[in-house]
């Protein structure tokens, strides 16, 4: 038995209109397709597939257990492009695009940048170089 890859990420989020808000910046600005949708207003579900994965977001947290997601990060063609389109769309930059090598064996290195999704999360822009 092994782990082939990542399924998916569950966001919880304060109500339907948060939810909403939530497949406005995954499926409407980064283009991620909905795969299912489920439930009615504030019981309601999104699937969003990320190419290699799946985004599973909750219009209700309530009754869900607690945890924390530290960031989300989609690799992308253009880290630069990425950061501009939700800066465009009034989201919050916390990294600007930046060009890292991370110090593993060999050195690994990535272009960067960080935003601040509908709510609340961090979500990684990321490119191999």
């Amino acid at each position: 038995m092994h782990i082939q890859g990542i399924h998916h990420i569950a966001i919880k989020y304060e109500g339907a209109s948060m939810l909403q808000k939530a497949i406005d910046f995954y499926h409407g600005l980064l283009h991620l397709p909905v795969l299912r949708l489920w439930g009615e207003n504030e019981a309601s579900v999104a699937l969003l597939d990320t190419g290699s994965g799946c985004l599973e977001l909750f219009a209700n947290s309530q009754g869900l257990s607690h945890g924390i997601i530290n960031h989300i990060a989609f690799q992308v063609d253009s880290v630069d492009e990425m950061i501009e389109t939700v800066r465009s769309a009034g989201y919050e930059i916390i990294l600007e695009p930046q060009d890292k090598i991370f110090p593993s064996v060999p050195p690994y290195p990535v272009r960067i940048g960080f935003c601040i999704g509908p709510g609340g999360e961090k979500v990684e822009f990321f490119k191999e170089r």
